[in-house]
């Protein structure tokens, strides 16, 4: 058994190496977000853009629970706060022009953030998961509550946008254009997580991710890691935010409450987390889902005790996501440093092969 230490990976682990699932579903992905407005009509055009966006929200819950192990339950937060900043912007102001709609929404939702991030994990003490949990619960329930009852800016009827998104002096209505602008910057959010997630600092995340309290004795500072990463994806969730208000002509307190970003959740761990296409593919299924079963008569009337009965099903029978499968768990887990095979401890090598069968094929 020694001596099979140095032997060089057999055939199959070589297969199992170059077939790699992922960038085929990137490609997909990115083919479909191409072609989509010409394959459907202009209505549900509009219904896929709204998806584009709630997939960036998505994608923000992603790199807070999938890759940084911070439960938040506090999403919306960030994305409602900029829907209401822009909104304000957009009727006591008159700004609409999207080169400064889009930053102000990123800074307002980095800014929210770091605040919470402040409260939360930078303490003395590393918090735990479930305080983490419910203070981000708790944040997004006190901000619904109190633009509820707020009238400067429309208390519980929300606030209307009256104005179209601009690029200069062209109108962005919801349609063709907007979609493309809304695909282009989910693109753009992705790349650049992906950049970040598999960079030095993401290899970091993946340390905390599977040993926190080791990654600490190592001389780390995992809260001000986790404060980094929830920043930035609070960047992302502003964003979102920003684009839905102009997108939908509206912005109301359940865009900063707990049920949005309970589905936020939901995108993510349908979708599968830690893996950032998951929560892109989450995001579609039960926005289509849902938008499937509210027009079938039917199911009409209780349509979202099936949308939730089909969601218990796939987490509780399938945990790792749709995505998972497909892709297996060394690809979604992902690799760091050098890709040499031979070099990988052989019974770490057994494990992960029965990872992977555990999980399905590859």
């Amino acid at each position: 058994m020694n001596g099979m230490a140095g032997a060089a990976p057999t055939r199959t682990d070589r297969t199992r190496a170059r077939r790699r699932v992922m960038p085929v579903v990137e490609l997909v992905l990115l083919v479909l977000l191409v072609v989509m407005p010409w394959l459907v009509s202009d209505f549900l055009t509009v219904i896929i853009t709204r998806m584009v966006i709630l997939a960036m929200l998505a994608i923000s819950f992603d790199l807070c629970w999938g890759y940084s192990g911070i439960m938040t339950f506090g999403q919306a937060l960030f994305f409602g706060m900029a829907g209401y900043v822009v909104a304000l912007l957009a009727n006591k102001a008159g700004f609409v022009q999207i080169w400064g709609v889009v930053p102000i929404g990123m800074l307002v939702g980095l800014a929210a953030s770091f605040l919470v991030a402040w409260f939360l994990l930078l303490g003395r003490r590393t918090p735990e998961i479930i305080f983490v949990a419910l203070g981000t619960l708790t944040a997004s329930y006190a901000a619904e509550r109190l633009v509820a009852g707020w009238q400067w800016v429309g208390a519980g009827n929300g606030m209307s946008i009256w104005d179209f998104m601009k690029i200069g002096s062209y109108e962005l209505e919801p349609g063709i254009v907007f979609y493309y602008i809304a695909a282009a910057i989910l693109v753009a959010v992705y790349l650049a997580s992906r950049y970040l997630v598999r960079s030095q600092f993401g290899l970091v995340l993946a340390g905390m991710r599977q040993n926190e309290e080791r990654l600490a004795f190592f001389g780390y500072k995992v809260q001000v890691f986790k404060a980094l990463v929830f920043s930035f994806a609070g960047t992302i969730g502003g964003l979102a935010g920003a684009l839905y208000a102009y997108h939908e002509g509206f912005i109301g307190p359940g865009s900063m409450g707990i049920v949005l970003s309970t589905y936020a959740v939901l995108y993510g761990l349908f979708g599968g987390v830690g893996t950032l296409l998951g929560p892109i593919i989450g995001a579609i299924a039960i926005e289509s889902i849902s938008f499937t079963l509210s027009d079938v008569d039917a199911v009409k009337s209780f349509w979202p005790v099936v949308l939730g009965v089909i969601l218990l099903v796939v987490v509780t029978y399938r945990p790792v996501g749709l995505l998972g499968l497909i892709v297996s768990r060394r690809e979604r887990i992902g690799t760091f440093g050098l890709s040499g095979g031979p070099r990988t401890d052989p019974a770490s090598r057994r494990g992960s092969e029965a990872a992977d069968a555990r999980d399905g094929p590859a």
